[in-house]
Parts: structure tokens; sequence; C-alpha cells
């Protein structure tokens, strides 16, 4: 019996413990972040940079490209496959042009406004008020750089004839049943 009981114990032990050893194993796994803390600015990758300071879109117009309203700068580059006639590629120009005269400043003001939120935190002086004051620039500054990026898609497909958006979503792998 007293083997039972030192058995019963000995598992009881090593059962309640158990969450308490998996808690302990978790507590060492790196972040997903591990590497990013000597990144320039804290919230954006080097690519995403990059990219802001380029003038790409980084994804903000997705709710256009998939819904069959391309944008300036695939059209310019697809222009042969599409059959684009020289006055349709001229306006494609002008508005790929237009689009990255808009955006690239708005990429570097909210490049800018990501290095504040970083220096306010790495300083340690960031406040529940400057918080909220920076976040919401920062989203308003998101916000209309989505705007202008949709614009452009809105803009371009006005030029584009119905053939040429539905070759446009075949080229760029949007037909079929999705």
């Amino acid at each position: 019996m007293s083997m039972t009981r030192t058995t019963l114990l000995a598992l009881f032990l090593a059962f309640s413990s158990a969450p308490v050893l998996s808690q302990h194993q978790h507590a060492h796994t790196p972040s997903p972040y591990a590497g990013q803390k000597r990144r320039a600015v804290k919230a954006l990758s080097e690519q995403q940079i990059a990219d802001l300071r380029a003038g790409r879109g980084m994804g903000y117009a997705l709710a256009a490209e998939l819904n069959r309203y391309p944008g300036p700068s695939h059209v310019f580059e697809l222009r042969e496959r599409l059959g684009l006639t020289k006055p349709q590629q001229n306006r494609i120009q002008e508005l790929f042009d237009a689009m990255k005269a808009e955006t690239i400043p708005i990429g570097e003001r909210l490049i800018a406004q990501e290095i504040e939120l970083d220096r306010q935190f790495s300083g340690r002086t960031v406040t529940a008020e400057s918080l909220t004051a920076t976040t919401f620039l920062i989203a308003g500054t998101q916000a209309a750089l989505r705007a202008a990026h949709l614009r452009y898609h809105l803009a371009t497909t006005a030029v584009l004839t119905p053939e040429q958006v539905r070759q446009y979503g075949e080229l760029r792998g949007y037909s079929g049943a999705e």
C-alpha cells in the first residue's frame, strides 16, 4: 500500500507541475520580433521604408486591385499585352507620375511619424496623450496614403476598355472562380 501511495503522489506531482514546466519552457521561446530591435524604425521594415519612399502600393489598394480596378503601375508594365493605344499609354504614364508625386511625400510623412512614435518610446517620454495624438496622426497618414492609391486605381480603370480590364485580370492571375 505504501508503494501505491508513493506512486500516486509521484504521478500527482508530475502532472500538477506540467503546466508550470510548460509555461517555463514557453518563456524562453524567442519572440518573432527578436531581430527587429535593431531596425532604424521599429514599426517598419527596410523593405517597407523603401516602398514608402518609392511610392509603391504595399497592398493599400487591394480592395481596388482584386475587384477589377487596375492600377497605373501594373497597367503600364502590361501596356503591350493589353494593347494600349498611344493616348492610353500617355494617360496611364501621367497617372503613374501623379500617383508617385502624391504618395511619396505621404510615405515620407508616415516614416517621420513612426520615427517620432519610436523616439517617444525609446526615450521613455511617451504619455497616454502623446500616444493617442501620434497614433491618430499615423492612422490619418495611412488613410491618406490608401485613399491616394485607390484613387489612381479608379482613374486608371476609367482609361481602359472593359476588355482591357478583363485581360488585365487574366494577366495578373485574377480570373476564374476565386
